[in-house]
């Protein structure tokens, strides 16, 4: 059994421990009504609160309209004209927020003043008053919420973030391969013509600066003088055997990768768009490696009507070879935005794209009003405060623990 699967057993005997919260409150000069831990239905298919013969039934109605609450009141069984009874209603929300509802009467029930927004995750607060007698019940509706231990949530990878302004960006997609960076290659030559008398470097050596690679013995002089590497790297191409003669033509060439090239192809139509400076993204063919640089220049190709975008790469660590393929991401263009968040942070809940805010060890749904996306960030327009810390990866957990958790959508 991997790792993964455990966490997720994990959470779901967690889940099963959980029951439904619900707790009633005591007053001085009030009749407290108790909600209880399995809420009562009415006839509206709300939830139903009883003090004595005096009854609320508590629906959020939706049916293409904002959510709002619609209240129904009954009295010895009998529905009471709404006009009969003043209500109030407060939410508590996760984060400390509170929602204060007034109604007012519809045709035959109260209706709340202002929508209910999402989540419908909050305690719940409810005050009437029937022929001078206050009535009084309180109660939990945890929608989209779910408890993960530190300890836990550590272990199962869970990374989060504040929410704040963030940068769109728009890329120009490229493709080429690694080369060497010719400004870090030498030709190495004899400096006087004569007979090689010994070679110490072979193909593919890694040498340092001023390493003997062979050794010359001068036409002239009848001298023997070493021949010395310029710089340090690999030896990329030899043509010096003893006994052969040396004379202007290279022996040696040696190139340093600890800075190779990604050379991009480029169409003529996208030239414009490109310029010295501008950041790129490289990534392996085979989604191996990934680094990073910037355009350091764009010339005609040798290979026909296409342009070629060189962008410097560190390789100290050797993670690039010359002549591997390598795809590319240019920014092209940034917007800055007011609220954004990683795609990774997103996930499906019911009809909405939510990420999951975290408060101490509590986490919960936050459904999103979207805006532009660049692929990697999304604008958020609506449904996340600023300041709020959420879920920035491995998310999908989050969703897997609330789905067990049985935290559904009911009014």
């Amino acid at each position: 059994m991997n790792k993964m699967l455990i966490l997720l057993l994990a959470l779901s005997l967690a889940a099963c421990k959980r029951g439904p919260e619900a707790a009633a409150e005591h007053g001085h000069d009030e009749q407290q009504g108790h909600a209880e831990s399995a809420a009562a239905k009415g006839p509206h298919g709300g939830r139903l609160l009883a003090d004595g013969d005096f009854q609320l039934e508590i629906t959020i109605f939706e049916d293409g309209l904002p959510p709002e609450f619609h209240v129904y009141a009954r009295h010895g069984g009998k529905p009471l004209a709404p006009s009969a009874v003043e209500l109030s209603v407060t939410l508590t929300r996760l984060d400390g927020e509170t929602n204060a509802f007034r109604f007012v009467p519809e045709r035959d029930y109260l209706k709340g003043q202002g929508p209910v927004t999402e989540p419908h995750s909050f305690d719940v607060r409810v005050e009437a008053v029937h022929q001078g007698r206050k009535h009084a019940w309180t109660y939990s509706t945890h929608e989209g919420r779910t408890r993960i231990g530190a300890g836990m949530a550590r272990s199962m990878g869970i990374e989060t973030a504040v929410a704040g302004p963030g940068v769109l960006r728009e890329r120009l997609p490229l493709y080429g391969s690694i080369r060497p960076n010719a400004e870090r290659v030498r030709a190495v030559a004899a400096r006087f013509p004569g007979v090689i008398r010994s070679v110490s470097g072979r193909l593919g050596d890694t040498v340092k600066a001023g390493q003997v690679l062979a050794t010359v013995e001068s036409n002239e002089s009848l001298q023997t003088y070493a021949i010395t590497a310029p710089i340090a790297g690999t030896i990329t191409q030899r043509a010096a055997n003893p006994g052969e003669a040396a004379g202007s033509e290279p022996l040696f060439v040696i190139a340093d990768y600890a800075s190779v090239w990604a050379e991009l192809s480029v169409f003529p139509r996208d030239r414009a768009r490109l310029q010295a400076g501008q950041p790129v993204k490289i990534t392996a063919a085979d989604a191996q490696q990934a680094g990073g640089g910037v355009i350091n220049a764009i010339a005609a190709s040798a290979d026909g009507p296409t342009l070629v975008t060189r962008v410097t790469l560190d390789n100290t660590r050797g993670q690039w070879s010359p002549g591997q393929f390598v795809t590319a991401e240019v920014v092209i263009g940034e917007a800055p935005v007011g609220l954004a968040v990683p795609n990774a942070a997103l996930q499906g809940f019911r009809d909405f794209t939510v990420v999951f805010a975290q408060v101490g060890e509590d986490y919960e749904v936050r459904m999103l009003e979207l805006g532009r996306s660049d692929g990697e960030m999304t604008e958020v327009l609506g449904g996340l405060k600023p300041g709020t810390r959420y879920v920035s990866a491995n998310s999908y957990l989050v969703k897997a623990d609330i789905e067990k958790s049985g935290a559904s959508h009911d009014h």
